[in-house]
């Protein structure tokens, strides 16, 4: 997390501070040595509250230090797990917002990666928008015309200061913890912890990924790039969704829309993007009257194992549960609904809503696709 970042790179500084001083170095000549390096998001106003937490906290450390007025030196890099292998030129835009926000927070220097870095070694296109990016912030945008962009904000301010005090407590406990048996194992567990957190979120989709998890696009064709080993070691927040769609599903499911256009097409578009985001297309039946119709219209499109009915309430109501029956009688094994299991009134093997673990609901779909 942004605060375990903080208290880490804290105590290590202390660290480097420590080992400088007992080599012989002044507290401010040592602390003259050494450079930060944070990452930078998409997510603009934690970041910005992050680089300029840190400037407080090293401040305080070198106050009681004895090396006052030494300014910290921060490198900030836009985060390489942010990025995403699927639609990778949205990345363009993480990667602007992460630049954005590490200058507005104070960073001496900002590096950020190409848009096309997740999908092996960048070429020439993709480093040159990287550099541009800058260019378009400080020139255009006069990012660096002023001293502190974000200072006098009221909610910047507070989350910075919220983070300060958060990130010092996170310093002090790693303090103990290596005082105590030099053991950094309780740490990695709070890494982990707030890894699965961010994971959780991710699969139920209330951390959307645009291109991934959001707004899929089973259509298009990824920039080949030469094989990137670093890439090997990095887990990007939406690996798990990415290995659905490195391996896309070769059987479509029957999208058995009730009713109208007008009817159906909000749950069929919410249907079509998650199945989606796992690599699933579909089929889709279009308008349709009854149940005998929707049957016949899944019988020629070759009557998949897999059926998602998406409707309004009203005809899942008026008709759902003969669509079902239609629907099971003509072959179909698997019968999702999209919205609430009791929207219907018939037997559903699965149920498709806002809040959905996305993850664990493409997974089962596609073993039933299989």
């Amino acid at each position: 997390s942004d605060v375990q970042e903080l208290g880490w790179s804290i105590a290590v500084g202390v660290a480097y501070l420590r080992a400088l001083t007992e080599a012989g170095f002044s507290p401010a000549v040592a602390a003259s040595l050494i450079e930060f390096r944070f990452a930078a998001t998409d997510e603009q106003f934690p970041t910005i509250a992050k680089l300029r937490a840190a400037r407080q906290l090293w401040a305080r450390v070198l106050e009681l230090s004895g090396a006052e007025g030494v300014e910290m030196r921060i490198h900030a890099v836009s985060s390489r797990p942010m990025l995403s292998k699927y639609d990778p030129y949205v990345n363009m835009l993480r990667g602007t917002v992460a630049a954005f926000a590490a200058g507005v927070g104070g960073a001496d220097a900002v590096t950020v990666l190409p848009f096309d870095s997740a999908n092996g070694v960048p070429d020439g296109f993709g480093r040159r928008i990287a550099r541009n990016v800058s260019h378009l912030l400080i020139d255009e945008s006069h990012v660096a015309a002023v001293a502190d962009p974000a200072g006098g904000s009221f909610a910047v301010e507070q989350l910075t200061a919220d983070m300060a005090a958060a990130g010092w407590e996170a310093f002090i406990h790693i303090e103990e913890e290596w005082e105590q048996g030099r053991d950094f194992s309780p740490f990695r567990d709070r890494i982990a912890a707030v890894s699965a957190e961010r994971e959780k979120a991710i699969a139920r989709r209330r951390r959307p990924i645009t291109g991934l998890t959001e707004f899929p696009n089973l259509a298009e064709t990824l920039p080949e790039r030469p094989v990137d080993p670093l890439n090997e070691r990095v887990v990007r927040y939406g690996a798990s969704f990415e290995a659905l769609r490195d391996a896309p599903a070769t059987t479509k499911v029957f999208l058995a829309t009730l009713g109208t256009v007008a009817q159906h097409t909000a749950r069929a578009t919410f249907a079509t993007n998650l199945l989606a985001a796992g690599g699933i297309g579909v089929e889709v039946a279009g308008a349709t009257s009854d149940a005998e119709d929707i049957a016949g219209k899944y019988r020629a499109a070759g009557a998949p194992p897999v059926v998602c009915l998406a409707g309004s309430d009203k005809t899942y109501a008026e008709w759902g549960a003969a669509a079902i029956a239609a629907l099971r009688e003509a072959g179909a094994t698997h019968v999702i609904i999209a919205g609430k299991p009791d929207a219907v009134d018939a037997e559903v093997d699965d149920a498709a809503s806002m809040g959905v673990d996305a993850l664990a609901f493409l997974t089962a779909t596609r073993e039933k696709l299989a």
